[in-house]
């Protein structure tokens, strides 16, 4: 039992180092405490992995893998719409995540749930239960995944102290919109010129509306000083 342990940490920890799973957990640290966002990941990493290890050491089964598809990026769209309107409705206030939403918790664990299904991460469980101690792969996987992910949330939380809150909303938002484009054309359709197309697309007006509000501020920082520095140049 410890061999399995210490085998499906090792595997799931190095197959999660940046794996999507990764970049979703820290699109939630930007947004919500530590705390809830790893509470949010373990429970999901119980569920993932414990049915990773049903089907490969009880059931041998394998899952649809387009329907799930399907069902992921369409839960990304609504979280990105979602975080975007909580975003606009906090007005840029600092002090947003002192009361956290009433359904992030199952919002995390639902997205990665979706998300892990039919990944690498649960295909290398499946695998592993196959022909090891099934519990000890299920402890094993299950931390794994929850310390290679807790690295992300180290990241979101210093991204957090640095970076504006509007602006971590705007990102978050951001990135579940390109998580749900790509599974819904590539996943789920099969359509991976499309994917390719629609994430970049995307990608390219976020970033030069970036561009445009970051040229916009410094000009009206520019102009709101100019009037400073002339009655200072005239006393």
């Amino acid at each position: 039992m410890l061999g399995a342990v210490l085998v499906s940490l090792a595997v799931v920890f190095v197959a999660e180092l940046g794996d999507k799973s990764q970049i979703i957990t820290m699109t939630y640290a930007l947004r919500h405490r530590w705390w809830v966002v790893l509470s949010g990941v373990g429970i999901a990493a119980v569920l993932v992995h414990g049915l990773s290890v049903a089907i490969g050491h009880f059931l041998g089964l394998t899952l649809p893998e387009k329907p799930i598809a399907f069902a992921a990026a369409i839960a990304f769209l609504l979280f990105a719409a979602w975080t975007w309107r909580e975003g606009r409705n906090a007005g840029g206030d600092d002090d947003v995540r002192v009361a956290e939403p009433r359904f992030v918790v199952p919002a995390i664990v639902s997205s990665f749930v979706l998300a892990e299904l039919g990944d690498k991460t649960m295909l290398a469980t499946v695998a592993l239960a196959s022909d090891r101690d099934p519990i000890g792969v299920w402890i094993g996987a299950t931390v794994g995944m929850v310390l290679a992910d807790g690295v992300a949330i180290v990241v979101g939380a210093i991204l957090h102290k640095r970076l504006p809150e509007g602006f971590l909303h705007a990102m978050a938002s951001v990135l579940f919109l390109l998580f749900g484009l790509w599974m819904l054309f590539d996943a789920a359709l099969g359509w991976r010129v499309v994917a390719l197309a629609a994430t970049g697309g995307v990608s390219a007006v976020v970033l030069l509306i970036a561009v445009v509000r970051t040229v916009r501020a410094r000009r009206l920082r520019a102009a709101s000083a100019t009037p400073h520095e002339s009655t200072s140049e005239t006393v």
